[in-house]
C-alpha cells in the first residue's frame, strides 16, 4: 500500500449547485498531492456530459438563499411555477460569475489536468442508454467493483 494520500468521491447529483462540490474537492485534493478519483453514478453522470446544461432545483432545497429575501416570503410551492427553475439557474450562474467562481466546465478541465481519475458508472450508462459520445474524453468506465478497488485504500471517501 502506498504512502500517498487518497481521496475517493461518489458523485450522484446532476444539478448545477450539486456539480460544484465534487470538482472543487477533487481539484483541491489533487493540488494538495492526493491521488483522487470521482465515481459518477446515476444523475451524477450529467456532470460528465460534453454539453453541460445544468439547472438549479430550488424545489426541495430549503437552504437555498434567494434574492430579495424571497426565501422568507416566497412560498415553497412557488418554486414549482413554470420557468422558475430556469430563472433561478440563470440568477445562480450570474451570481457565481460576478464572484469569480469558475464554471463547472473549467473545474472539470482543472480536474482532468490535475490527473483526477473520473469514472463513469457503466451500469448507469447502460441503464439510461447513454453513449460514450455523450461524454467528455479523458474518463474511464467501470462498475462499483472498480470504485471499491480505489475507495478501499483511500484515506477519505465522500458521498456527494
Amino acid at each position: 500500500m502506498s504512502d500517498d494520500k487518497k481521496l475517493a468521491i461518489i458523485a450522484t447529483k446532476g444539478t448545477l449547485d450539486w456539480g460544484y462540490p465534487p470538482f472543487i474537492l477533487a481539484s483541491t485534493a489533487a493540488a494538495l498531492g492526493y491521488e483522487t478519483q470521482i465515481f459518477f453514478t446515476f444523475y451524477g453522470l450529467q456532470l460528465l456530459k460534453k454539453d453541460l446544461d445544468l439547472k438549479v432545483s430550488p424545489l426541495g432545497n430549503p437552504g437555498m438563499p434567494m434574492p430579495m429575501g424571497m426565501d422568507k416570503w416566497f412560498p415553497v410551492l412557488g418554486t414549482t411555477l413554470p420557468g422558475m427553475e430556469s430563472m433561478m439557474s440563470s440568477m445562480m450562474k450570474k451570481k457565481m460569475a460576478s464572484k469569480g467562481v469558475a464554471s463547472l466546465e473549467e473545474l472539470r478541465e482543472l480536474c482532468s489536468e490535475a490527473e483526477v481519475k473520473m469514472v463513469a458508472c457503466q451500469m448507469t450508462v447502460d441503464l439510461f442508454d447513454f453513449s460514450p459520445s455523450d461524454f467528455v474524453d479523458d474518463i474511464e468506465y467501470g462498475g462499483a467493483a472498480t470504485f471499491f478497488e480505489f475507495a478501499g485504500e483511500s484515506d477519505i471517501c465522500l458521498f456527494i
